[in-house]
This record gives C-alpha cells, sequence and structure tokens, in this order.
C-alpha cells in the first residue's frame, strides 16, 4: 500500500518522475517540463529496425532530461533496482506498460495518471476515439492514483468538457491534452501539500476500450451512415477510415449523414456531392485523400477521378 504520509513527505524531494511513450505523452512532457522540475523521464526504447524513436523518447532527449528506458514490466523493475530515483511520485501519460506493485511502492505519493476520461467509463488504451465512436457528449480528465490493475485506482479530481459535434481524435486530444496539464499544475502542489486526498471513483459499471487495429479503419458499408460518421472523426488521426471508389482507393476524412436508401456501398453523385449508401441512410463524403494526393473536397476529386454510379 502506498504510504500517504505527508509530515514525511514534504521533506522530501519536489521533483516528479515521468512515464510516457507516445504523442500524447510528448506534448504533456513538453508542457510539464515548464511547471515541473523533473528528476528522470522513463520511457520506451527505439524500437528495433525502426529509425524513429517514440516521441517521448526523442524530446526528452532534446530537452536534456535525464532519460531512462523500459518497454516490459521486469524492465521497468530492473530500472528502479539500478537506479536510486529519489522523487516521491511519478506522474504517467501515455507509457502503454501496467506499472508493477513494486515499482508504484517506490513512490511515497504514489503515481499519478492522468486518464483522458470521465473514469470508471472508458477505461484502456484509447479512450478518446472511443468517446468519439458511441457518440458521448461529454467526456474530460481524470487524475487517478494508480494500483497494479487497469484504472482502478482512486481519484484526486475529474473535470468534464462538453464533446463538440464535429470534434475528432486529434482535436479532443488537443483540448485534453491543455485540461489534463491545468489539472495536474492545479492538484500535484495540494496533494503534496496533504490538502487533498484520493477517493474512489465513483460506483457505475465500468466501460472498457481498446487498443484500435489497422483493419477497425476498413469501412463497412452495412453499418448505419451516423456510426460511419463516429468513426471518420474518431479515426482521423490513426487507422483511418479507408473504402475502395470505382478501383480508387481512398481515406474518408471529413463526411456527413443524409437520407438515402439504395443498396449499402452504392454510390449517389448528385450536384457535384459524392454519397455512399448505407445500412441506414447515406453518408456524403466531404473531404478525402487520394493516393499519393493531399487531402481534398470531394467535388475537386469527382472532376479529376472517373467516378461513377
Amino acid at each position: 500500500m502506498v504510504n500517504f504520509n505527508h509530515s514525511i513527505m514534504s521533506k522530501m524531494s519536489k521533483t516528479i518522475v515521468f512515464f510516457g511513450s507516445g504523442p500524447v505523452a510528448a506534448e504533456s512532457l513538453r508542457l510539464l517540463n515548464h511547471d515541473f522540475e523533473i528528476e528522470a523521464v522513463i520511457t520506451k526504447p527505439q524500437p528495433a529496425h525502426h529509425k524513429q524513436a517514440f516521441p517521448v523518447l526523442k524530446l526528452a532527449q532534446e530537452l536534456g532530461l535525464h532519460t531512462l528506458t523500459a518497454s516490459t514490466q521486469q524492465e521497468l523493475s530492473d530500472v528502479f533496482e539500478k537506479y536510486a530515483l529519489k522523487s516521491d511520485l511519478g506522474i504517467i501519460i501515455d507509457y502503454g506498460i501496467i506499472i508493477s506493485h513494486d515499482v508504484i511502492e517506490r513512490f511515497g505519493l504514489g503515481i499519478i495518471n492522468s486518464h483522458f476520461s470521465l473514469l470508471p467509463r472508458w477505461r484502456g488504451a484509447d479512450p478518446i476515439s472511443f468517446s468519439l465512436l458511441e457518440g458521448d457528449q461529454e467526456t474530460g480528465v481524470s487524475l487517478m492514483v494508480i494500483v497494479d490493475r487497469l484504472d482502478e485506482g482512486d481519484l484526486l479530481t475529474q473535470r468534464s468538457i462538453t464533446i463538440a459535434p464535429d470534434a475528432t481524435t486529434p482535436s479532443l486530444t488537443a483540448e485534453l491534452v491543455s485540461l489534463s496539464h491545468k489539472l495536474l499544475v492545479e492538484m500535484v502542489p495540494l496533494y503534496r501539500a496533504g490538502k487533498i486526498q484520493p477517493y474512489p471513483q465513483p460506483d457505475e459499471k465500468p466501460v472498457y476500450s481498446h487498443k484500435l487495429s489497422k483493419a477497425d479503419g476498413i469501412i463497412d458499408w452495412q453499418k448505419p451512415a451516423a456510426q460511419l460518421e463516429h468513426e471518420i472523426r474518431a479515426y482521423l488521426g490513426w487507422p483511418r477510415s479507408r473504402t475502395q471508389l470505382s478501383g480508387v482507393d481512398i481515406i474518408i476524412t471529413a463526411a456527413h449523414t443524409a437520407p438515402g436508401s439504395g443498396a449499402p456501398g452504392s454510390l449517389s453523385i448528385e450536384n457535384q456531392q459524392l454519397g455512399i449508401n448505407c445500412g441506414q441512410d447515406m453518408l456524403v463524403i466531404d473531404k478525402l485523400i487520394p493516393p499519393g494526393k493531399k487531402e481534398m473536397s470531394a467535388h475537386s476529386f469527382l472532376n479529376g477521378y472517373n467516378i461513377s454510379p
């Protein structure tokens, strides 16, 4: 169990250890570096046979921060056996490894996870995309003191925001990164001073997200148009919504729904609008990316490609 004796903690270092690896973590680290003294950054090592390092590894090196790497629970435990880190608190964002109990115990105040959902809704790896996929009207940030189980720790705070009707995963992520930073700057000093205490998550049935795969981006025209519109916004960063039109591979980046009753997957081209019938209603494509091209309007696509119903 984590020791929350704040009188003892007040005598310890006010530095933090940051855990993270992906792009969300990198932007969070960039912001946190201005407001916190970071003793060390723990991230995943550069993948073998890949030139591109994880974003946090690259940024931490650019910032001149003490950087340690671990890609498994055991490797992370080994890091803490080898290096005597003194921080009483860790912050974890977008790391991709469930932290084991022995590592959590290294921190007198535990490790705070800034999780981008209103827990216990959307525990798991991809809460932002799933909030869009399900058409949620709000989401937010939960600051949680982690345990060695998936997103089950006690909370320090939660704050909600409204999801805009045209929100995409990239745009919503940017909002939540900013909110996360504000909450950490506000709450970490209060937590260290013993002015706030962790409290249980709401007594609601947990809902879980999971990691998306490239296959998730293949459009299934049997689905309702409203669901596909959600997918296009949720998958905009990755895996992106992909299909073929008259043999041309495209990525759909923006669309809206309209009434329609044709066979799922059949085209409807009227007044320079490109529609595709779905299991329910029609999806009208607003913007797309053809092979080797930049994003363009459906109108420009129709003018440049031989597309017919």
